[in-house]
């Protein structure tokens, strides 16, 4: 006879709120203490490790390159870095987001679009973005150009397929309608169509962030001179754990605070959306 599951475990659970802060803390506090149990264990064998850094070595590396300037260039490195790699991403994923939502929107009302872009649209979205970096760098430059171009090639068949699914769900009861009325077919995407598909316009974009950061990293680890990811894989050759580790989890951080801010506006702005997803 298998045992009974804990009743916040069950099918039917409704966990209250304080218990689902704690579960969503549960892993956390558990992978912090293992990694220091781990980073102890190894320092007190040999104090030189630089594997698993002690959060004190993190947090200096940190506070140094967060509060005092670079000498070599005058700079605060941590706020140089993050600069440089919010701007690219936020420019490549924004166009990628802006011209993904027209395509989408067009594919999905009008099927002559549909049947002469789709095809081209599903090939492109099979070829690995990372596999046309060295010809974006050829074509582009190293410049900023050629990281804004491989989050927009790598995020762009993505959005604009969604998009497109999205307008094709869309009741034709309602399009015919509003075209009995006299809508027109600029008014029939601006008025009716638009609305619909923001939200999940929203929701391709959060999903868009893992791979547009993905394609950042690797284009500043190839060619850059500023960003975190080139921060990152500079430091690799000195094995500098204790800036890498903190760095990554920047990154995190500065991802969580994105999807936060998307999910608060879907909240407050779109919340029958939410509702018809439940």
């Amino acid at each position: 006879m298998s045992a009974t599951p804990p009743k916040f475990l069950g099918i039917h659970a409704t966990p209250p709120k304080w218990l689902r802060w704690l579960l969503h803390l549960i892993p956390f506090v558990l992978l912090i203490i293992v990694y220091g149990i781990a980073s102890d264990l190894r320092h007190r064998e040999n104090p030189a490790d630089k594997l698993l850094p002690p959060a004190a070595k993190m947090y200096e590396a940190m506070r140094q390159a967060a509060f005092e300037e670079n000498v070599r260039t005058g700079k605060y490195q941590l706020w140089t870095d993050t600069g440089a790699s919010l701007r690219r991403i936020g420019i490549g994923l924004g166009a990628s987001a802006c011209c993904g939502l027209l395509c989408g929107l067009i594919l999905g009302l009008f099927v002559g679009m549909e049947q002469l872009v789709l095809p081209f649209l599903t090939f492109v979205s099979i070829i690995p973005p990372l596999a046309v970096l060295p010809i974006l760098f050829i074509v582009f430059g190293v410049d900023e150009l050629a990281k804004v171009m491989l989050i927009f090639i790598g995020t762009f068949p993505l959005i604009t397929r969604d998009i497109q699914l999205t307008v094709k769900r869309i009741p034709r009861e309602q399009i015919i309608k509003a075209c009995t009325l006299g809508a027109s077919q600029f008014s029939l995407a601006w008025r009716i169509v638009l609305p619909q598909i923001m939200p999940r316009l929203i929701e391709t974009v959060r999903m868009s962030m893992g791979p547009a950061w993905l394609f950042l990293i690797a284009a500043e680890a190839i060619a850059a001179t500023s960003g975190l990811g080139y921060r990152i894989f500079l430091v690799r050759r000195y094995l500098a754990m204790e800036l890498i580790i903190p760095y990554v989890l920047w990154i995190v951080l500065i991802g969580a605070i994105v999807d936060f801010g998307l999910r608060l506006i879907l909240r407050t702005r779109y919340a029958w959306y939410l509702q018809a997803q439940e």
